[in-house]
């Protein structure tokens, strides 16, 4: 049996038994990579009309079924499983392609295997001709590749240097920042990395650069935190960054950070996407964040298949998200907690509060829906129809700062803020993954669970919503017992974007009359 191994990281290659195997076919190039990764059999007219678009249907089963027969002439010997209506590789084969086993290696968590995979994006340079729709279909494999490489980087540069490999460290953390030489999060990975090796002139040039891309791409500074690096012993590094921590639940692990302390704990969700290190990043949500720490003891995390934590093959429910609250702040050891649940990850808080009302003190929701689109019964969201063409153009955008007109109007022409939001959205997802997640929350429904919430609850909403209409936030405290619901101006639908202080303020009367209990 004939052992073939397929390379998808970079230009395609194929090898028989370690020999290389010459095939000046793009197309079969492209019929051999779609198949490999469909791990299955295929009809005849998905690949006909793949590979040749423009062309009718029988011309093109035509051209597919002499590709066939070059291909396996060029390869010396059969390969293809077919029938009439599909095709496959042979069963008989010993087929290994390369990308599944770089997934194979973040899914049992060796990460360090999986980088020396990865040598390269998916398919990089390689194009069939005339094949639009191959081309979409590799983009879109492309990126979800190339976040699970992201993810896989951020964890190996936690883990050696808390190792104290801090060599190794600086190696992942240098392949970071190729990978986006605008994030300054990954600057200051390889900065302090660097520090922590005894490297300090290596890591005043990286410092150098930092600041020079930051200052000719964004115009602006580097932030308070980068800079305090460079003045820095490297002895307290370590403490002086807050750690990321995962913990494992229902077979995922998930990322979160807790900061400060009080009697309260506050878990913040901020919606579709999120990045627990990311998020800081940007000086608007760090300040908000911040501000939040005086009220109690903030804890964020990452939702499975989203930013740090695990990526999944499925799209977290709320059922699910509910469940991975319930893990994180047990990690966490909280005792009890204010919830704060900012648009699609409104209805996961709403979950957990009906379902551990003693373990939440309090239930805050900020630019939320009870459901995800249009109803008879429910006119505040957009119609299925309408929804779905807005996540295909999102998806279609991922990777650039889509969005942002609609997520914060007062941010859209900043800059510093476009490039933080989509540096943020190519480290928390790809397309692929983000899509079914668009999509799971599209048939969200906890208007049935409103009624049941018991804690004390406060509704925020802008008037003037770009993205969420306040009719929808009205909606939710309309049907919960006691909520306050309190009307903000402005147009954001990004908690930390425009006036915050009124957000703060309205959150830190809530927190201020919850009730005490009694020791």
């Amino acid at each position: 049996m004939t052992a073939f191994l397929l390379g998808t990281f970079g230009f395609p290659e194929v090898q028989a038994d370690g020999r290389p195997i010459k095939l000046n076919l793009r197309k079969g190039l492209a019929l051999l990579v779609y198949l490999a990764e469909a791990k299955g059999a295929v009809a005849r007219d998905v690949i006909a009309t793949l590979l040749w678009p423009e062309t009718s249907s029988e011309t093109a089963r035509a051209r597919l079924r002499r590709l066939l027969h070059r291909i396996e002439l060029a390869v010396g010997e059969a390969i293809f499983e077919t029938d009439r209506t599909s095709l496959r590789w042979s069963p008989a084969v010993e087929l290994k392609i390369d990308s599944h086993l770089f997934e194979s290696a973040c899914d049992r968590g060796d990460f360090e295997e999986a980088c020396e995979i990865y040598r390269g994006d998916f398919l990089a340079g390689f194009s069939p001709d005339d094949s639009a729709e191959f081309d979409d279909w590799a983009f879109f494999r492309r990126e979800a590749l190339r976040g699970r490489l992201v993810h896989a980087l951020e964890r190996l540069v936690q883990d050696k240097n808390a190792a104290g490999d801090h060599f190794a460290a600086t190696v992942h953390a240098g392949r970071l920042v190729e990978l986006d030489p605008l994030s300054e999060v990954y600057g200051r990975h390889l900065i302090r990395s660097l520090l922590l090796a005894g490297d300090r002139s290596a890591a005043e040039r990286h410092h150098a650069a930092l600041t020079q891309r930051l200052r000719d791409e964004l115009g602006v500074a580097p932030e308070a935190e980068t800079e305090a690096l460079m003045g820095q012993a490297t002895g307290p590094l370590l403490d002086a960054v807050p750690m990321t921590r995962y913990v494992k639940g229902a077979g995922v692990h998930l990322a979160y950070q807790t900061y400060g302390s009080g009697p309260l704990d506050i878990l913040v969700m901020p919606g579709f996407v999120s990045h627990v290190e990311r998020a800081w990043e940007h000086p608007a949500s760090r300040t908000f964040l911040a501000s939040l720490m005086k009220l109690g003891r903030l804890i964020v995390f990452d939702r499975r298949g989203i930013g740090l934590s695990d990526r999944v093959g499925s799209a977290p429910g709320i059922d699910v998200t509910a469940e991975d609250i319930g893990t994180v702040l047990r990690a966490a050891d909280s005792r009890r907690v204010v919830l704060f649940g900012a648009s699609e990850c409104g209805p996961a808080c709403v979950k957990f509060a009906v379902d551990h009302p003693s373990r939440v003190a309090g239930l805050i929701l900020f630019g939320a829906l009870a459901k995800g689109c249009w109803a008879p019964d429910y006119p505040h969201a957009l119609r299925a129809s309408q929804y779905d063409a807005w996540s295909k153009h999102l998806v279609a955008q991922w990777g650039g700062p889509v969005g942002i007109e609609a997520f914060a109007p007062s941010l859209a022409n900043d800059p510093q803020a476009r490039a933080w939001w989509a540096g943020l959205l190519r480290a928390a997802s790809s397309p692929g993954g983000i899509s079914a997640v668009l999509e799971a929350f599209r048939d969200a429904d906890v208007r049935h669970l409103l009624a049941q919430i018991v804690v004390p609850t406060l509704v925020l909403h802008r008037r003037n919503d770009q993205a969420v209409r306040i009719a929808a936030g009205r909606d939710i405290a309309s049907w919960i017992a006691g909520a306050q619901f309190v009307e903000l101006d402005g147009h954001d639908h990004w908690f930390f974007a425009g006036d915050q202080q009124p957000v703060l303020d309205a959150i830190g009367r809530f927190m201020e009359a919850l009730p005490r209990r009694s020791s």
